[in-house]
């Protein structure tokens, strides 16, 4: 019995990923979800963590991606070093799967900030012509707290960039990463400007 739930517990971290890249979902609760279903599972089975998805995911990308999974994350990576440069004033640290590399189409830039009020974003944003909506995000921490974030989003050309208002001084609380469950990666302009110079090939 234990090891036919390792293999459910494989296929259905598979199947997941599966579904997140073709059917183009950022959610990985649903892809799960979605998994479980097709593969017949009882709605009681025990889910994999988000961590393994995740490494199914880029397993995934790096056997079936193709040119069209560099092209796409590369593009991420460049608009996010753009994005970051326009809101320099804002310290933003860029966060999310363009970090890790799992992505699907649907993978949006995550930027975090920290002004001093979150509409001076918004209010910048908008005097240089991007249309801005206005959101929120819940982000857990590792503490078992949740908080409610305000979230500017935003397109640049054809990639959507989602800005994350933290409160100054809130840089090295880190909340945690959908994808893996650690604290997420904060990226520095310079960090970012070097990964967007890596090879994506180096993934491989």
């Amino acid at each position: 019995m234990g090891r036919r739930g390792l293999g459910d517990a494989g296929d259905l971290a598979g199947e997941a990923a599966r579904i997140l890249v073709e059917e183009q979902l950022t959610d990985y609760g649903l892809a799960k979800r979605r998994a479980a279903e097709r593969l017949g599972l009882s709605s009681r089975s025990a889910l994999p963590d988000n961590a393994r998805v995740e490494t199914e995911v880029l397993a995934y990308q790096r056997l079936f991606g193709g040119h069209a999974y560099v092209e796409r994350l590369q593009l991420l990576r460049r608009t996010a070093v753009q994005a970051m440069k326009l809101l320099a004033r804002f310290e933003p640290r860029l966060s999310g799967a363009v970090v890790t590399g799992a992505i699907s189409q649907a993978h949006r830039v995550q930027l975090h900030c920290f002004p001093d009020q979150p509409e001076l974003v918004d209010v910048f944003l908008a005097e240089r012509g991007f249309e801005v909506e206005a959101d929120e995000r819940d982000y857990r921490y590792g503490d078992g707290r949740s908080e409610r974030v305000p979230l500017a989003r935003f397109e640049a050309g054809e990639i959507g960039v989602d800005v994350a208002l933290f409160a100054p001084g809130q840089e090295r609380r880190a909340p945690l990463a959908v994808g893996n469950g650690r604290p997420a990666p904060r990226l520095s302009l310079a960090e970012a400007e070097r990964l967007a110079a890596q090879p994506v090939e180096s993934l491989y």
